[in-house]
């Protein structure tokens, strides 16, 4: 009796919305969502926002932006949509008038010189906001038919674990949590021809 197992296959018991995350599948090569944790912002009939949480760059706001204030936040690749902008999540709410809420004390957006003016003031500090360059965006129903090919695990995440500074290894670890099918993914080689 042979048993039949697909190793890759999903199985999502949640649906993708805002405030969750898309965990990538282990052989997904695409440069930005390669073993990447994408946090939901929007998710509409129209389409998905979201933002890569775990790919780091190595630049502060002011070395992008010239007249920003210095502030030790942290920056990320937020995907491969407009590169050329920088967005924001933060954790104050209506303090940055038009914030939309994403989820629990997590907002995105808001009024960028009202940020600055927070930076300024010191009541803004890289506890309470992260800055991405870019972002991840599906048309209507692209996201729905890249779960169906099982490309995304769809999780929780809490309102901390958002604000936290990630890098490549957040991936592994937050598949680590999810139980042993993912933990093997989280173990298998980037390059399984190399192993």
């Amino acid at each position: 009796m042979q048993i039949y197992y697909d190793f890759f296959e999903v199985n999502n018991t949640l649906l993708p919305q805002k405030g969750r995350i898309l965990i990538s599948e282990p052989f997904l090569m695409d440069n930005y969502f390669k073993r990447s944790i994408v946090l939901i912002t929007e998710y509409s009939g129209e389409g998905t926002v979201g933002f890569v949480l775990n790919k780091p760059v190595n630049m502060k706001v002011h070395e992008i932006i010239s007249d920003f204030p210095v502030i030790d936040a942290n920056v990320s690749l937020g995907g491969p949509v407009q590169t050329n902008t920088l967005h924001y999540v933060h954790t104050l709410g209506d303090i940055i008038p038009n914030s939309i809420k994403v989820v629990d004390n997590v907002y995105w957006g808001g009024e960028f010189e009202v940020v600055k003016k927070l930076v300024e003031s010191g009541n803004l500090s890289n506890d309470n906001i992260r800055f991405f360059l870019g972002y991840s965006g599906w048309q209507s129903n692209q996201l729905e038919d890249e779960l169906h090919e099982n490309a995304w695990v769809v999780a929780d995440i809490s309102p901390e674990d958002i604000m936290r500074p990630m890098n490549k290894f957040y991936w592994n670890k937050t598949l680590n949590k999810m139980g042993k099918k993912f933990q093997m993914w989280a173990n298998f080689p980037e390059n399984p021809q190399m192993n």
